[in-house]
């Protein structure tokens, strides 16, 4: 049985591959992959596995954007720390899905599923994109809360420029150049923000596309953005994300 793994935690792939030599599973490991990138490239370049593991968060985006790029039929379970409620589009479906840390019942039951199924279903896009939804479900806002002196105030969205993480602090930077401590984390901010309107473009860094003055290469196939208000940073879009974020900005 040939297997793929896609997850961007290299700790959480060992685990799992630990747990299906637990688990009597006679199989040959393909690959481990971190990435939306790699993984288009590796469906396109390979030929298809017998089952994949599919991380749902991975280091450059949603492992459902995979399924936007290339064609893929081979039976997936998903592996996700989401709640429950927010897969049960799985169920409809017949794919499985583990909720992380994974347990080895949870995934002899997940293979005792798989073997009972048709090993060559294809995963409906409708499917797909209710869970996307479902998953994202982010509350799109116009304000954010901050505290200034004694008391609080609202700065508008439409006047971010930028959000960055230092030192586990999360900052916004307004059009005004005030910068404001923020009390969510990037992952919290991002979630409720427009993504149109908004990209992250590493892990530190939220960039508003209007702020944006101008692209430059960079080093390892990456680019650097010159940014209204740049308080002495520097904006450097990951090399995972660069394809993806030069899309994002045509659009």
């Amino acid at each position: 049985m040939k297997i793929l793994i896609i997850e961007d935690e290299p700790r959480a792939a060992r685990q799992l591959e630990n747990l299906l030599q637990k688990s009597n599973f006679d199989f040959e490991l393909l690959d481990i992959i971190d990435t939306v990138e790699d993984a288009i490239l590796w469906f396109k370049n390979n030929n298809l596995p017998d089952l994949v593991f599919m991380d749902i968060q991975l280091a450059d985006g949603l492992s459902f954007e995979i399924f936007q790029n290339t064609h893929v039929e081979a039976p997936i379970i998903f592996t996700t720390a989401f709640d429950q409620y927010a897969i049960q589009a799985f169920k409809v479906n017949s794919v499985d899905y583990l909720l992380k840390p994974i347990q080895q019942n949870d995934l002899q039951a997940a293979l005792t599923k798989f073997k009972k199924s048709n090993s060559n279903k294809v995963i409906e896009p409708l499917i797909l994109k209710e869970l996307l939804n479902s998953v994202q479900a982010p509350q799109k806002r116009s304000g954010i809360l901050v505290k200034e002196g004694s008391g609080f105030v609202q700065i508008r969205i439409s006047e971010l420029v930028y959000i960055y993480s230092q030192d586990s602090i999360t900052f916004g930077v307004t059009l005004q150049n005030k910068r404001y401590i923020i009390d969510e984390t990037m992952d919290q901010l991002f979630n409720s923000l427009d993504e149109t309107k908004f990209y992250r473009i590493n892990r530190g860094q939220i960039i508003a596309k209007l702020a944006i003055e101008k692209i430059d290469p960079y080093f390892n196939h990456r680019v650097k953005l010159s940014i209204a208000n740049p308080r002495d940073q520097e904006f450097i879009v990951s090399r995972q994300k660069t394809s993806d974020f030069k899309q994002w900005m045509n659009q």
